[in-house]
């Protein structure tokens, strides 16, 4: 079976009934050469999320295993723990939610991260998520200290389902303290699951794990068609997390 080739207004193949039909290449479902709001939309209802190099065509993908992280199960260290007391007491640490949501995603693409040489958030990428921001459906929470931005990340919200999509730091553990606030704020709506799409040794070290790609979209067909929830944030949420959940 060929890899199909989508126009934005074509609809995309299910994970469930098309898996895999490049065996050399699982996970990979179809390519595109444009890539729309629209398109990113029908991709995360249906468990698709695109990931590509710059100068390649959209590469859209849905893997078995997926990773996820369950917001309850994020694992922190004592020494953390430590320092999320620390910045909740320090008035130069803040946590803020769609504060610039373009700058966020831009610091994202021009974090170096070991064994790549570019990124794939290539300006069209930046263009489309920009869109979803401006539409309500993508969200960046950002970490300040002394009201500057040194780290945070990106994310995509249908009903109660969360997509993560990339973090940056430009101060030690700023994007851990972003997801950590992350998970702090999904806890609260009741949100079980943050898609993280695929396996690294880092995202295992916070508690992330692999689940059957079915497990994953019977998930999300069960929850991302709520109403979505509200994005604000503030350091009661995180400080209600540490003294109730940890």
């Amino acid at each position: 079976m060929s890899l199909p080739w989508l126009t934005p207004e074509d609809d995309f193949p299910s994970p469930r009934t098309h898996a895999d039909p490049d065996p050399e290449v699982p996970g990979l479902l179809a390519i595109s050469e444009q890539i729309t709001s629209a398109q990113l939309l029908k991709a995360y209802s249906q468990g698709i999320f695109p990931w590509y190099s710059d100068g390649q065509p959209i590469l859209w993908w849905s893997p078995n295993p997926r990773m996820v992280l369950k917001p309850k199960e994020f694992k922190i260290s004592k020494n953390f723990k430590k320092d999320l007391k620390n910045i909740l007491m320090d008035q130069s640490w803040e946590i803020r939610v769609d504060d610039n949501f373009h700058e966020t995603i831009l610091s994202c693409a021009m974090q170096p991260r070991m064994g790549q040489d570019g990124t794939w958030i290539t300006h069209a990428i930046m263009h489309a998520y920009g869109q979803l921001h401006e539409q309500g459906y993508a969200h960046s929470v950002e970490t300040f200290y002394q009201g500057q931005r040194v780290g945070g990340l990106y994310c995509v919200n249908l009903g109660h389902m969360v997509f993560g999509e990339s973090m940056f730091a430009k101060r030690t553990n700023a994007s851990k303290y972003a997801l950590a606030s992350l998970c702090a704020w999904a806890i609260a709506q009741d949100i079980e699951m943050i898609d993280c799409q695929q396996e690294t040794e880092h995202l295992t070290s916070l508690g992330g794990k692999p689940i059957p790609r079915e497990a994953f979209l019977n998930h999300l067909d069960k929850n991302c068609s709520a109403k979505n929830p509200v994005w604000s944030f503030n350091k009661s949420v995180l400080s209600h997390w540490l003294t109730n959940t940890l």
